[in-house]
């Protein structure tokens, strides 16, 4: 389908971004290089929604299908050693969003080539997916208002699945999430003299662990959650018992009654502990992405093209990972997608600082894109 200078150029494109990345609204040299190659191609372009989003729209007619790829990179520092590693400093595409982009901009380049018919196209990429709902923001600022899609599809490499498989599972596909930090607060003293201090940091201990055998207690086995505590900082010397500890960590779960029941019980486990220990618990929960849950109909439709191109479709169970697309689909009926992505050998997963984007899988994620954007509008 690609000629392979153009493929080889795409590989550059991810290489180049891979070279420089970005956080979250931030992104502010990968949206002019977004941008210029689209309207080069002959897009309509607009730029600036959630301050580093590009939008472009292809095409004329009432149906409409919109395409995301993220752009945004995390702060994780790069150990990788290649030649096209992060020149910035505790920055790193680790998780495959430069791919994504050059994915998009390869399939974008055909699609111009070739003209789009039966309807229209719209290619969000999107700032900030990485915890700061770049997603949301973008349909704050008016993304479905301005380009009416009557569905939206999402692309993830995923490098737990070998090249050729394509995974887009009706319904759950991943968790929603929340985040949360607790400030213990209690008497500080002398190391040789506990009795006369209060026990922060047995509280932080004892918290961990109970927040996160939570879900085991209070959540049916057949109903998905998981809290995990990721940090826990206190103390600054051997002998001193500190008089302040700060717990955080994230919750995950599908069903809404169940992050209800994580929310609650967390409330409760903390500051029963807190309290045994003769402390105070404050505590900061926040709820961020609501699950990413696919379309049936828009679902089929993406195994229906996978199949087309020769790629396994099989079933596969959810991830307890969460992701922003989850927005677009409250608002669209679309469905989120995993592209094998797997290397051979050494296959560093996604938020390694070892990991890097399979380029093998570029046009494969491209054809799918032009295939799919077909199919949608000939229905």
């Amino acid at each position: 389908m690609f000629e392979s200078a153009h493929i080889d150029e795409a590989v550059a494109w991810r290489r180049d971004l891979h070279r420089h990345p970005e956080l979250g609204f931030q992104e502010e040299r990968t949206s002019k290089l977004i941008a210029r190659l689209l309207d080069g191609w002959g897009w309509q372009v607009q730029t600036g929604l959630a301050q580093t989003g590009v939008v472009a729209r292809l095409g004329e007619g009432n149906r409409s299908v919109g395409l995301r790829a993220d752009i945004d990179a995390l702060p994780i520092a790069e150990a990788t050693g290649l030649d096209h590693a992060s020149t910035h400093p505790g920055k790193m595409h680790a998780c495959g969003h430069d791919g994504h982009t050059a994915m998009l901009l390869l399939a974008a380049r055909q699609m111009a080539t070739d003209g789009v018919s039966g309807g229209n196209v719209t290619l969000i990429f999107q700032p900030a997916e990485e915890n700061d709902g770049g997603a949301r923001v973008m349909i704050e600022d008016g993304l479905f208002r301005q380009f009416p899609c009557d569905m939206v599809f999402g692309i993830h490499n995923w490098p737990g699945l070998a090249p050729g498989r394509l995974v887009a599972r009706d319904g759950e596909m991943m968790a929603a999430f929340a985040i949360f930090e607790i400030a213990i607060e209690g008497r500080g003293g002398h190391a040789a003299m506990p009795e006369q201090s209060d026990g922060v940091v047995a509280a932080a201990a004892r918290m961990a662990a109970a927040l996160q055998e939570l879900p085991a207690r209070r959540l049916s086995p057949l109903v998905p959650g998981v809290v995990s505590v990721t940090q826990i900082h206190t103390g600054s010397a051997f002998n001193v018992c500190p008089d302040r500890a700060v717990v955080r960590g994230t919750a995950r779960w599908f069903q809404s009654q169940a992050g209800d029941e994580i929310e609650a019980r967390l409330s409760e486990v903390v500051r029963g502990i807190a309290a045994a220990h003769g402390c105070r618990a404050n505590i900061d929960y926040q709820r961020r992405y609501p699950a990413t849950i696919n379309s049936a109909d828009e679902a089929a439709l993406a195994r229906r093209v996978g199949g087309a191109m020769g790629l396994d479709s099989g079933e596969a169970g959810p991830s307890m990972a969460s992701e922003d697309f989850a927005f677009m689909l409250n608002e669209k009926p679309g469905a989120y997608i995993w592209l094998g992505a797997a290397r051979k050998g050494d296959n560093p997963g996604l938020h390694s600082p070892h990991f890097d984007f399979n380029d093998d899988v570029l046009p494969t994620g491209a054809e799918f894109w032009v295939r799919l954007v077909r199919q949608a509008l000939s229905g």
